[in-house]
């Protein structure tokens, strides 16, 4: 099975931004809720299982299974505004209209798809410690 590691980098107002790694080698740097906002919880580090997801506004990704929560999801998206709990991933990391951003979402989305495109499950873990991070391989940045 499938590895996915998420390890939480920076923690803001804006949002917390990561890594995103897929068997050791960084994919695409991620953006999560701001965890200070009780409207948007983030998911708490921990291991989980991911499955294929199919909804009416995201047709095709996969879903984290978190316990009393449903749809939470991998998707496109650039600021702490597009996400509710979800992860949004991105090839960079910036600022659109003064806010923190994952920049090229898109791509980076469509790159983390096509790579399981015959894939219904995967293994996630999710750290918030930087000291977690793997000696540097080249990755889809």
């Amino acid at each position: 099975m499938k590895k996915l590691k998420l390890i939480r980098l920076e923690h803001s107002s804006q949002g917390a931004v990561g890594v995103l790694l897929i068997d050791g080698e960084i994919h695409s740097f991620t953006l999560e809720p701001d965890a200070a906002d009780p409207k948007k919880p983030q998911i708490k580090q921990g291991v989980y299982t991911v499955r294929r997801f199919h909804g009416t506004k995201w047709k095709d990704t996969f879903e984290i299974i978190v316990l009393g929560h449903t749809a939470v999801l991998f998707h496109a998206g650039n600021v702490e505004a597009d996400t509710r709990m979800c992860i949004l991933l991105g090839s960079t990391v910036g600022k659109l209209k003064g806010n923190r951003a994952v920049l090229n979402s898109g791509i980076s989305f469509s790159s983390f798809m096509k790579k399981w495109e015959t894939t219904g499950r995967l293994y996630f873990l999710l750290r918030t410690d930087m000291r977690q991070l793997p000696p540097a391989k080249t990755g889809g940045l």
